[in-house]
């Protein structure tokens, strides 16, 4: 039997085969999921393309989070391919390079709006949107035997990044709205959370200036060591989260970084 069994998830995020997103689809059709993944204009292509390398092709619906009109269209085309709900991840991220790579003071507004947009304000959007798929209700005896599941990916805000600049302050406005999703889709049945990642090796990596250098150092930090090629810890514990084994967690930021965020400076040797 597998931890999840018989659940329906949406995968956002997958592009191509390095993307963390497509490694928790792999991982959650392993766990017995049925997986659909999401997709829009140029990137349908490099989806599909990816899709069918997984053990079985899922289906893509298209989502623009900054389109109104396919997050109006969301829930059907979700639940035309599953049927149902129970969870969704949120791999979902994008700041323009003038808002990266040293560029936070001159950064102009447009581009800070644009990363806060479609990097943390899409997390609400996406789960206003599949309220009716998600939504739990108590049964006659007025209890709730079942919840749902939002994951989003996050990097840890409690920090200033060299190079991270504005996408660091969406990430904060994130885990933000992962407190207030918590708070207002609790009476729902459905469960919020996060999961810190520390830095891998994907297509989204590709587009932070000096990226390597962020992730050169964390294998000196971490006490358990990290490694920028191997997303399956961080595919495990989406896994995880999305579960029936992680009823009752809500609102919470669960860090998969090597124990890198526990502590104040590399060790010595």
């Amino acid at each position: 039997m597998g931890l999840l069994d018989g659940k329906r998830l949406l995968i956002t995020g997958v592009l191509t085969p390095q993307s963390l997103a497509f490694h928790v689809a792999d991982r959650a059709q392993q766990e017995g999921a049925e997986v659909v993944l999401s997709s829009f204009g140029r990137m349908m292509s490099l989806t599909e393309r990816t899709a069918n390398r997984l053990e079985t092709t899922p289906q893509i619906v298209e989502l623009d989070v900054n389109d109104p009109d396919h997050l109006a269209a969301l829930a059907n085309a979700v639940g035309g391919a599953l049927g149902g709900l129970d969870g969704v991840l949120h791999a979902i991220a994008f700041a323009p390079e003038d808002a990266l790579g040293g560029k936070f003071m001159s950064a102009p507004a447009e581009s800070a709006e644009l990363a806060f947009r479609t990097s943390a304000y899409s997390y609400k959007a996406v789960a206003q949107a599949l309220l009716p798929l998600l939504e739990r209700k108590p049964g006659a005896d007025g209890k709730r035997t079942e919840e749902s599941a939002l994951v989003g990916l996050d990097f840890d805000a409690t920090k200033a990044w060299p190079i991270y600049d504005w996408m660091g302050v969406a990430k904060a406005a994130l885990e933000s709205v992962n407190r207030y999703l918590a708070r207002d889709l609790g009476p729902h049945g459905i469960r919020s959370n996060l999961l810190s990642a520390g830095p891998l090796r994907t297509m989204a990596a590709k587009g932070i200036p000096g990226f390597k250098d962020l992730a050169d150092m964390w294998p000196q930090q971490a006490p358990l060591g990290w490694d920028i090629e191997d997303p399956i810890p961080v595919a495990n514990t989406v896994c995880f989260l999305l579960s029936d084994m992680a009823r009752g967690i809500s609102g919470e930021i669960l860090h998969v970084d090597g124990g890198f965020h526990a502590i104040g400076a590399p060790s010595h040797p």
